[in-house]
């Protein structure tokens, strides 16, 4: 294995707000599709079907490498 895929639901609030909620780590593009279908009837999911995203990542690799700003 190379890569996992990341499964994530996304929503953002009218005022500017978001919620991300990472629903899993899958082996294969098709173990994620599978996930969505699993959890996409449940409350708050089946409002929102377009708010899931899968992404591809390799393993080994850094995937944040900018640093942050801290805000309070």
């Amino acid at each position: 294995m190379t890569s996992v895929f990341l499964l994530w639901h996304m929503q953002e609030f009218p005022d500017g707000s978001d919620s991300n909620k990472l629903i899993g780590v899958y082996e294969t593009r098709s173990d994620a599709e599978q996930a969505i279908v699993r959890v996409g009837s449940q409350p708050g999911f089946v409002d929102m079907p377009e708010g899931f995203l899968i992404d591809e990542y390799p393993l080994g690799k850094d995937h944040w490498t900018e640093g942050f700003v801290r805000t309070e």
